[in-house]
């Protein structure tokens, strides 16, 4: 039978995290290993999966802060600016997003 395993060094730290094999071959070529359990995934709230939204359009944006002359530039400059006070506005945070042009 094949599974999947852990192998560790003498002090218990991971060496390989996950590798392929029969426990009679890992058995034969490593002194310390253990089955591998797959990592869970993680699960976020409706918050933090806001705030990771937003700061992944502040960083999209980050670009026309010094273009001046970029046509939107006061469209952007007051998005930004909702997109970091978004998350205190208690009564539309997470749910109601700001949106460019608003």
């Amino acid at each position: 039978m094949t599974n999947l395993w852990t192998i560790k060094d003498a002090d218990g730290n991971v060496t390989n995290e996950c590798i392929k094999g029969t426990e009679e071959f890992v058995a034969a070529t490593f002194d310390h290993y253990e089955a591998f359990v797959e990592p869970s995934r993680l699960v976020l709230s409706a918050a933090e999966s806001a705030r990771m939204w937003r700061d992944g359009e502040l960083r999209g944006t980050d670009y026309t802060v010094p273009l001046t002359d970029h046509p939107q530039h006061a469209a952007y400059i007051t998005y930004r600016a909702a997109l970091r006070s978004w998350p205190a506005d208690e009564a539309n945070f997470p749910d109601t997003k700001p949106t460019l042009g608003e």
